[in-house]
């Protein structure tokens, strides 16, 4: 059987490395943060292609992994216990009292949203900072003291490439 850990974050605009080069790492990653539909739409497609393990890694919450136990329920034989809180596919959402809010109640909504930041000025994608750093390199050797305010501005010099690379 395969099994898979993904991370429960956008991370399309990240390289080789990873999301640990995007300039919002590690305290700025709340806004690429998965849906709960996200992870639907992933433990399916996973499932599909014979994966039949699915844990979490960074990111992941509870909610994420319920949305995985959800859309495997038939498989597994039966839903999660936390599913009893609500109705699946937002079907609770049919006794709001707003009408608009109502009509969001079928899963065909929520697997169509393309939700925002909500933040005006936000880009779409980041530009990671391509250190070319890999395992075993002498600068991610883990230092025996704070880095000074000196080492932390060399660090911090724009587009800096380590090791000529």
């Amino acid at each position: 059987h395969l099994i898979a850990q993904p991370l429960a974050l956008h991370t399309p605009d990240a390289h080789k490395q990873g999301f640990i080069d995007l300039p919002e790492f590690p305290f700025g990653l709340e806004p690429r943060i998965c849906t709960r539909w996200d992870m639907h739409k992933y433990a399916r497609e996973a499932y599909d292609l014979g994966v039949r393990y699915i844990g979490g890694c960074c990111g992941f919450e509870a909610y994420h992994i319920r949305a995985v136990a959800e859309e495997l329920a038939t498989e597994r034989g039966r839903k999660p216990k936390a599913s009893e809180k609500h109705d699946m596919w937002a079907g609770g959402l049919k006794m709001h009292t707003k009408p608009w809010v109502r009509a969001r109640a079928s899963k065909e909504y929520w697997q169509s949203l393309k939700p925002s930041s909500g933040r005006p000025f936000c880009s779409s994608m980041s530009q990671p900072d391509k250190w070319g750093v890999t395992a075993g390199d002498s600068t991610l050797k883990q230092k025996t003291a704070i880095t000074t305010d000196e080492e932390i501005a060399e660090l911090a010099k724009p587009r800096r490439v380590m090791n000529g690379k």
